[in-house]
């Protein structure tokens, strides 16, 4: 069925041959449609997550809480929170086929590592320089993804990855004499935050790739990750830094109303609403763009603590930060004007024929 023109236009005059014309171009390049979705969710997924470093921090320093006995909390609070909501709005997403639960749990413990490395990080770093170090994981992502999800590694991703690292070595004070032996544990751990959330990001394309829908993943992973953390405080928190040292130690915040409600509303709010859109935007884009995108977060969390806590950035960070940014859009200009080739030759070439065939 041909849709009406508006009035006072003129039909083409081989409708048809305009209309396959149409079609071909959409099955030719759907991934410039994923493009146009995918982008803008990322970057919401980056605003959005760019406050968790803030309630952190906040916590950290206001209740001098635990890194591992915040993770779980946050974790846990996450996963009832997703489970209560998809319970009310959709409850077939509460299910999941049985194959897939040994790959979910796999992912449960990578967000484990994750938020175990990233939530010390914040506690030994600060909300800003932690998130930015957070992102030497799109080198990690980039790096990856082309060896395991056989996605392209173009010259315009490698300017970024450098624009990015490099923006991270400067906020982070890498560069610094000095720095490694007056801060090396906040370094690495940054690092190594990093590193698993590359893991987390490639993880999280696969279960796209998989067909698991973002939400029920998202359920899944932090129900893992919240059993996961649990036993880490639980049995090896003498051995842990920032965990458990006895069991007690899990209700940390005591009877401080205050404390538990900045607590839920890190989990239920930036948490919640940061990774799912991340988990979308996976299903869209390849998770070395979607990390990559993330790096703009940096830029965010440092704004808002220093507002918020009054965390200041110096010259060279502010400069780093904006090598991230600068990083990122061209990036985005680059995928913009090529778009993501996923397709092959032959499938272009197929689609081609079969139109013609048409």
């Amino acid at each position: 069925m041909s849709t009406p023109l508006p009035e006072g236009r003129e039909p083409p005059s081989d409708t048809a041959n305009d209309s396959a014309s149409y079609d071909t171009h959409a099955a030719v390049h759907p991934e410039r449609a994923d493009v146009a979705r995918g982008y803008p969710i990322a970057v919401a997924s980056a605003i959005i997550l760019s406050t968790t470093a803030i309630f952190i921090r906040y916590l950290t320093q206001a209740y001098n809480m635990p890194a591992l006995v915040l993770a779980f909390w946050r974790d846990l609070f996450v996963a009832l929170t997703m489970l209560v909501a998809l319970a009310i709005l959709c409850p077939r997403l509460l299910r999941t086929e049985r194959r897939h639960m040994g790959y979910l749990a796999a992912y449960g413990l990578m967000l484990t590592m994750f938020n175990s490395f990233w939530t010390l990080s914040v506690s030994l770093n600060g909300a800003a320089v932690s998130t930015v170090l957070v992102y030497s994981s799109a080198a990690f992502t980039a790096l990856l993804g082309k060896w395991l999800l056989q996605e392209r590694l173009g010259w315009a991703k490698v300017v970024t990855i450098a624009g990015c690292l490099g923006g991270c070595a400067l906020v982070s004070g890498a560069l610094r004499p000095g720095a490694w032996q007056v801060n090396m544990t906040g370094i690495l751990t940054g690092t190594l935050s990093g590193l698993w959330y590359a893991g987390y990001s490639l993880m999280g394309r696969s279960a796209s790739r998989r067909g698991l829908n973002p939400w029920t993943t998202l359920l899944y992973t932090f129900a893992f990750a919240a059993c996961f953390l649990l036993l880490l405080n639980l049995f090896l928190g003498r051995f842990l830094p920032g965990a458990a040292i006895r069991p007690a130690d899990l209700l940390w915040l005591g009877k401080a109303a205050w404390g538990w409600f900045m607590l839920f509303l890190l989990a239920a709010g930036p948490t919640l609403a940061g990774f799912g859109l991340y988990n979308v935007s996976l299903g869209y884009l390849p998770s070395s763009i979607a990390n990559l995108i993330l790096t703009l977060e940096p830029a965010f969390t440092a704004v808002i603590a220093y507002v918020v806590l009054g965390e200041r950035l110096s010259g060279i960070q502010i400069a780093g930060s904006l090598l991230i940014l600068g990083s990122v859009l061209l990036l985005r200009v680059y995928e913009g004007r090529n778009g993501i080739r996923v397709s092959s030759a032959q499938q272009t070439t197929g689609a081609l024929d079969s139109t013609k065939e048409e």
